[in-house]
């Protein structure tokens, strides 16, 4: 090699102009001040948010607390699956989904949530699948079975159409002082109300006669 090559020029170090250092911490800091107000402005509408929200199950609860509505509730959690194992039947309940343990306690305290508000609750009537029947007992004490709350989803397009009308009509022509309490499934209840629930979540209507029923919103028990 040939020692008296020249090399490749090393950069010179650049050095900041003054005043340089300060304008970059300015930058950062007004980059992380930016941030802070936004995550600031976010929890402040999150807080908004579960504020209104508790303030408009607050009314619905004081709606119920009044009587003369209608409750459909979709039962409470069951153990994982859509639809009963091969081979369920009506009146084998270990054939059937079932409640989890989880939703066992949900229903109780469901009932709870209603008793703790003195809200009047005229008849329970209930899906015969066990599940619901649970979900009604556990909460209410005394429950009806009724057959046009049983699961549409597996009935064909006519019978699934007759239990729609009859549940509809049961809603709409409910006007006795207490509330009317309907235990269902996830089909039935989005097919009568137009409404889809979780698992344990309930739709509050007030019947209107002739007219149908308005749906008042829903409510969720943790």
């Amino acid at each position: 090699r040939d020692h008296g090559e020249k090399g490749a020029a090393i950069p010179e170090r650049r050095r900041l102009r003054p005043g340089a250092f300060a304008a970059l911490f300015g930058r950062a800091f007004n980059a992380v001040a930016s941030v802070l107000s936004v995550l600031s402005a976010l929890v402040a509408l999150s807080t908004a948010l579960a504020a209104t929200t508790v303030q408009a199950d607050e009314a619905l609860w004081s709606k119920l607390a009044e009587g003369g509505r209608v409750v459909m509730i979709r039962h409470s959690p069951t153990v994982p699956g859509v639809y009963d194992p091969e081979g369920w039947t009506l009146d084998d309940c270990a054939s059937q989904r079932l409640l989890s343990e989880a939703g066992r306690e949900h229903a109780k305290r469901l009932g709870e949530a209603f008793r703790a508000r003195g809200i009047a609750v005229g008849r329970v009537l209930s899906s015969r699948f066990c599940r619901c029947i649970d979900t009604a007992a556990l909460a209410f004490g005394s429950v009806e079975p009724w057959e046009m709350l049983d699961n549409i989803g597996y009935d064909d397009a006519q019978t699934r159409e007759r239990k729609r009308l009859a549940v509809r009509e049961a809603i709409s022509r409910w006007g006795a002082a207490a509330n009317l309490v309907l235990v269902s499934h996830g089909f039935n209840t989005t097919a009568a109300t137009g409404v889809s629930l979780a698992q344990g979540e309930m739709v509050v209507l007030e019947p209107q006669g002739d007219d149908g029923f308005r749906v008042l919103g829903t409510l969720t028990v943790r």
